[in-house]
């Protein structure tokens, strides 16, 4: 039998407009001995049923929500069903863009918390970031065995955050073989993927129409990458007649990638230059060398990883965004995004208008861009909306 969480009288609120997370503040009791990653039920003051769970004792949200159906167990089954649904709905993107490479499992929105899963052709990559997700590993990996048996599976639970639910960092293989390196393809871009040892799950799926979108604005422009990682920014843009492409990393392997992406595009490593520099210092050299590009990229890492934090990755957005504009030609475009959920997107934007009255420049907002569909954001779930972009005239 299940333990059960008792919430404080209306704290409520939430569950009842099925909102995934519990925290600790609004619970007065526990009934049972939970352990870590246990299933428990959740109950309002009054006893009314609300959800069933995972419990989380060393985070800040003890319970993560499986399910919201009374009668739904939280079994094999259970995570069938969801990562079936999870494939259903995106059938028709990857038929669309015949994709070889996309996120399978988007975590809450896709009814799993704490459950993200990439697939990169024939591997499937699983990041179990929740103490209910890592409980039902096992059960999580037969589920992908039976949907894809096709597909060897991997971990890479190696993020920090599983430490603010008492987990430890880790990387396994799960089933099967997978390769060093895998080439997928998008948008009739090739891109060669290491799960083993790349960022996240081994690439960023989530800018995969954004990359498209910066890439119309390329032909016949000098274009400057920055955070450029395995360069897919860039090949996009030589691929849609770019003059020329900086990219600029602070990585060997991830440039020494970024060119071979380029050649196996068959696209011109001539036109091509790689610097790894820090990209704040970088756009400092350029600007004091007199040198300008026509269409700068932005996409820097996460730099909000707490409220707290949120003043000062404002600054680094301001500086970095600033920066960039003062070294575009007139009338050139920036492409320019934040990956930190807790950017709201219109602070994002300030901070852009303001990084542009620093610089002395006036900005046009051209296109406002969000993650890919393959990464849904679930109507009750607003967090799942981490991902902004503006495209911006400067001049």
């Amino acid at each position: 039998m299940s333990a059960t969480v008792i919430l404080q009288p209306k704290r409520e609120k939430s569950l009842l407009r099925k909102h995934p997370w519990v925290f600790e503040s609004a619970i007065k009791q526990i009934k049972g001995k939970p352990r870590k990653g246990d299933t428990v039920d959740v109950v309002s003051s009054d006893g009314t049923w609300l959800g069933r769970g995972a419990y989380s004792p060393a985070s800040q949200i003890q319970v993560r929500i499986w399910t919201f159906d009374q009668s739904e167990v939280v079994d094999n089954g259970f995570f069938s069903r969801r990562i079936a649904t999870a494939q259903a709905g995106r059938e028709h993107l990857i038929n669309k863009h015949k994709l070889t490479g996309y996120r399978l499992v988007a975590a809450e929105s896709d009814g799993l918390p704490g459950v993200t899963i990439d697939r990169y052709d024939n591997v499937l990559v699983c990041q179990l970031l929740s103490a209910g997700a890592d409980k039902h590993r096992n059960k999580i990996t037969w589920a992908l065995k039976k949907h894809f048996p096709e597909c060897a599976i991997y971990e890479r639970s190696d993020v920090a955050v599983r430490k603010k639910e008492g987990l430890e960092e880790l990387t396994q293989l799960l089933d099967g073989e997978v390769p060093d390196e895998i080439t997928i393809t998008e948008n009739d871009v090739k891109i060669l993927v290491n799960v083993k040892e790349g960022h996240k799950t081994g690439f960023y799926l989530d800018q995969r129409d954004n990359r498209f979108i910066a890439a119309s604005y390329a032909k016949d422009k000098e274009v400057l990458n920055c955070f450029c990682y395995t360069g897919t920014f860039g090949s996009y843009a030589l691929k849609a007649g770019a003059k020329s492409v900086t990219n600029l990393d602070v990585s060997d392997l991830a440039l020494e990638t970024a060119k071979r992406n380029v050649e196996i595009n068959q696209l011109d490593l001539s036109q091509c230059h790689f610097e790894n520099k820090d990209v704040f210092q970088a756009l400092r050299d350029y600007k004091k060398a007199g040198k300008t590009f026509d269409l700068i990229i932005l996409d820097p890492p996460k730099f909000v990883d707490s409220k707290a934090s949120l003043n000062r990755a404002c600054r680094g957005y301001k500086d970095i965004n600033m920066l960039a504009m003062q070294i575009l030609t007139p009338g050139g475009t920036l492409c320019t995004f934040s990956c930190s959920g807790l950017m709201p997107s219109d602070l994002f934007q300030k901070v852009v208008a303001d990084a542009a009255l620093d610089a002395g420049k006036s900005v046009q907002f051209l296109e406002r861009l969000g993650q890919a569909p393959d990464h849904p954001v679930l109507s009750t779930y607003p967090e799942g909306f981490y991902l902004k972009g503006l495209v911006c005239r400067v001049i």
